[in-house]
């Protein structure tokens, strides 16, 4: 996230910008809601695109209530964690402590909300086919306020300790993308595999809705980004390109490898392929060129295409791959900002990456942030889904499973056809 160097009354035109942007990230939840819908068997395609809608109203609550101060606040502890003083939104009409925005800070607010949706929502990936929707609201709810709010404030807040410490983060690489693969690796080792699984085909059961949320995620992935340079200028167009030609770079990565290792380019390759390279940038879209953007994207659909096959190694069920993409993804993006950072694209890279002869400094930052995210995004996540599993429980059980959580959770069905007759009548 861009900070400004000096404090800048109102500006309408940043204004109108960062509301647009709000609305493109919120956008990508049931973007994502879609992309993974089509991913499951038929029999859960409700219950994903349930979990990620009640993503918009659980973190909306907890954001307003605490999570926002806890993030924003003047700090209350060795960059660690931040006040109480805006818990409610009490005194949020006031300036952001630390930030010289040019927005009123109600939009900050708004903009800051819809990061905190998205990035909870992506965990339910790893978890499809097998959760209680009840317990899976539960964790929401409380890994927004403990996992998501002190990591927001560890690296946005001009007070957060790694911020001090220098690590760029313009969009979420270690707060959304790192935090959400963790965090799932965590809840799916505590979950437990499908039944089934890996002997059982478990494919996608409608590649188009896929697709479709592949497209919802692209197009509000550019206000993700280029928003976050937090003003309607040269950086946020910058933002902006890299963006998307990561993601371009990410579908051709992947397709390329698809190609010679199976002999075929797959739909559903191309639209992950491109998700793994717009997750990449997320850290690195205010920092890098976009020739350079085309080369971060690249690389993480290469990787994230092989890093797939670890959870068959290493037995994990992480039904729709957060880890191998949003992860992995994230700790590519990450690391290239100490490879490829330019202060050209933005004044406030102090050392450039190493491949443009800014030495270690800035790549050993990065390191340190990757470390320090995957640790305690991993550690808390896994804290909670096993006090929750020991409480309320998170499995439904097998019969439901059998079922589909569509039926069992939520008393529905995708596609539940009737022919209707010219009496009335349903044949």
């Amino acid at each position: 996230m861009q900070l400004l160097s000096t404090a800048a009354p109102v500006d309408a035109g940043d204004t109108a910008w960062i509301i647009v942007c709000t609305a493109l990230v919120l956008l990508m939840t049931p973007g994502l809601a879609f992309f993974y819908a089509g991913m499951v068997r038929s029999k859960h395609a409700l219950a994903m695109i349930m979990q990620s809608f009640t993503t918009i109203a659980v973190v909306s609550v907890t954001w307003v209530v605490v999570g926002y101060s806890l993030a924003f606040d003047a700090d209350a502890g060795d960059g660690l964690i931040g006040g109480l003083h805006l818990a409610g939104l009490a005194h949020a009409a006031v300036a952001v402590p630390g930030l010289p925005l040019t927005v009123p800070p109600l939009a900050f607010v708004a903009f800051q909300l819809m990061f905190a949706i998205i990035t909870a929502a992506l965990i339910s990936g790893a978890s499809a086919d097998r959760m209680r929707f009840g317990a899976f609201v539960t964790f929401v709810a409380i890994w927004s306020v403990v996992v998501y709010a002190p990591l927001a404030h560890w690296v946005w807040s001009p007070d957060g300790w790694l911020h001090r410490l220098g690590l760029l983060d313009f969009a979420g690489g270690t707060v959304v993308e790192i935090a959400s693969g963790a965090s799932a690796l965590a809840l799916a080792l505590v979950l437990g595999p499908r039944r089934g699984w890996p002997r059982e085909m478990m494919a996608p059961h409608n590649v188009p809705l896929t697709l479709l949320g592949a497209g919802l995620l692209w197009f509000g992935w550019i206000g993700f980004n280029a928003g976050s340079a937090l003003t309607a200028g040269t950086l946020a167009a910058s933002a902006a390109l890299a963006t998307h030609l990561s993601g371009v770079g990410g579908m051709i990565g992947w397709l390329l490898l698809e190609k010679r290792l199976t002999g075929k380019a797959t739909t559903l390759g191309g639209a992950t392929g491109a998700v793994a390279g717009l997750v990449a940038i997320t850290p690195a879209a205010g920092f890098v060129a976009p020739v350079p953007a085309i080369l971060v994207g690249a690389a993480a659909g290469v990787v994230c295409l092989f890093a797939i096959r670890l959870k068959f190694r290493f037995r994990y069920d992480d039904s729709l791959d957060v880890v191998a993409v949003h992860y992995v993804g994230g700790v590519i993006g990450t690391l290239s900002i100490g490879l490829l950072a330019a202060v050209s694209v933005n004044p406030a890279v102090t050392h450039q990456g190493l491949f443009l002869g800014g030495g270690l400094t800035q790549l050993g930052r990065q390191l340190l942030g990757v470390a320090v995210a995957s640790a305690f995004a991993f550690a808390a996540s896994y804290g909670i889904a096993r006090a929750l599993r020991a409480t309320i429980g998170l499995r439904v059980t097998p019969e439901d499973e059998h079922d589909g959580l569509d039926a069992s959770q939520h008393a529905e069905s995708a596609y539940e056809f009737t022919a209707t007759s010219s009496l009335g009548r349903t044949s």
